[in-house]
């Protein structure tokens, strides 16, 4: 599966490193190719965003939510019939997910927002439980997203198709529980089934 990351700041660089590390063809598509410093040990490559969309099987969206619709204008014709992964958070606004900024024939899925980087970057927990990322997506399209949610070390827990304002629900509770009283960032919501 070819991966790229569209994003090359903190959250971009622990999925992208992650998968690739992992053995997935992982490419960044940057606005600075020639800054590879994102790629750091791995295998995966640093490209245009042009060239980085040519060929993906999934897009994996990792830049601030207000930068998506400058990525469509410039790219949107290469976005046509792809998965996008949409990881981007537009912090205080109604609506915290991209979708609506992204064109209509994407195939789209809501993933890797309910968590702080660090715990995708460490998703093993001190009691040695992996945490949980909850996801959106089509039933087509399942699979593949539980595959790259398995790929970085998290659990995949399946919403259901359309379902991003659920997921949002969820980055809510963990802003509000990491920041609005204090707790940090080092947490993860779980689901536990008897």
């Amino acid at each position: 599966m070819k991966i790229t990351v569209v994003g090359t700041g903190f959250i971009g660089g622990v999925l992208g490193r992650a998968l690739a590390t992992g053995g997935q063809d992982v490419t960044f598509a940057s606005r600075h190719p020639e800054d590879d410093d994102v790629a750091g040990e791995t295998g995966a490559r640093v490209t245009s965003v042009a060239d980085g969309l040519v060929g993906a099987d999934v897009v994996l969206l990792a830049l601030p939510g207000g930068a998506v619709e400058d990525l469509v204008n410039e790219n949107g014709a290469a976005l046509a019939g792809k998965l996008v992964i949409d990881a981007t958070n537009q912090m205080g606004a109604p609506v915290a997910n991209a979708r609506a900024s992204l064109p209509a024939d994407v195939r789209y899925a809501r993933a890797f927002n309910t968590l702080g980087g660090e715990n995708m970057a460490d998703p093993v927990f001190p009691d040695g439980q992996r945490a949980d990322m909850f996801f959106s997506a089509s039933d087509d399209d399942r699979s593949t997203v539980e595959e790259v949610i398995s790929g970085i070390g998290l659990t995949p827990v399946f919403l259901g198709a359309d379902q991003e304002a659920l997921v949002d629900s969820l980055f809510r509770v963990w802003v509000a529980l990491a920041f609005n009283q204090g707790r940090g960032r080092r947490l993860a919501l779980k689901l536990l089934q008897g």
